[in-house]
């Protein structure tokens, strides 16, 4: 199928539009306000290069799933701005897109991108098929950024209750990152035990990750995590940034945070004083 550079063809019906009404604007502010308004025209006005179809109807005429799917991938091949239509009408397809976006996250050598946008429409369309996929992200999880993982966690957090049990076995098989990663959705599910331990336990041993298992243990409520809370918050090693989070978790378990006393050598207390 034909890419056609849809945010380019925008580009000369704006300079075409604004040179012929460009007086009815008071200043280029005044144009940019008005963009969405621009757009929607754009969007709405018949078109020689689309053979006289509407940009915002073009893809309508389109409802096999396959073949949209492959075009959208053929567009960031091809380095091409995907349109938002062709996005809209695969969501618009609903379930009947399912199989062909599967496809595409299971294809060896896609265009990180496109996978990307797969699991973005995937989850527009609620599907719970990618769940065994998305958990298994999470098992090998690397240091710092890691986009897929992040947004098929995301998909995790949108599936809600129905990717618990999942959730809980694969615990035990997950890196460290992907315990943390995994923990931040388990926790807002209380009562496993497997899950307290496995949060109480990578609280102790990983101090980078303290604030975000704080306030793991905080949404499990268990009251157990006190003494291990409160030990951390009164280290001296603890910035004021985490000792501010273990503070939240341990007054709403129920405990008293030991008191502190930070000075200008903390960088984030320091930017706070300066603020006040």
């Amino acid at each position: 199928m034909r890419c056609i550079n849809f945010d380019k063809e925008f580009e000369r019906f704006m300079m075409a539009y604004v040179k012929e009404h460009g007086k009815e604007y008071k200043n280029y502010d005044a144009i940019e306000a008005a963009m969405p308004d621009i757009y929607a025209l754009f969007l709405d006005t018949e078109a020689n290069w689309l053979g006289g179809k509407k940009p915002g109807e073009y893809f309508e005429q389109f409802d096999n799933a396959k073949q949209l799917v492959n075009w959208m991938e053929d567009y960031i091949k091809q380095r091409i701005p995907v349109p938002d239509m062709l996005m809209n009408r695969i969501s618009e397809l609903g379930k009947e897109a399912e199989d062909a976006l599967m496809n595409l996250l299971r294809k060896e050598r896609a265009p990180r991108e496109a996978v990307m946008q797969a699991m973005t429409l995937l989850r527009e369309i609620e599907s719970t098929a990618p769940m065994a996929y998305y958990i298994s992200l999470q098992l090998e999880r690397r240091e710092g950024e890691d986009e897929l993982a992040d947004n098929a966690l995301e998909s995790l957090s949108d599936m809600g209750e129905k990717a618990v049990d999942e959730m809980r076995a694969a615990l035990d098989k997950a890196n460290s990152e992907g315990k943390v990663a995994l923990l931040t959705l388990l926790c807002n599910y209380p009562g496993d035990e497997n899950v307290f331990k496995t949060a109480l336990n990578l609280f102790q041993m990983m101090p980078e990750q303290v604030a975000v298992l704080a306030d793991c243990l905080c949404k499990l409520g268990d009251e157990r995590a006190l003494p291990a809370l409160k030990k951390v918050a009164g280290s001296e090693e603890t910035p004021y940034l985490d000792y501010i989070e273990l503070r939240n978790a341990i007054e709403a378990l129920g405990g008293e945070c030991p008191e502190r006393e930070f000075d200008a050598q903390d960088p984030a207390y320091e930017a706070m004083c300066k603020m006040q």
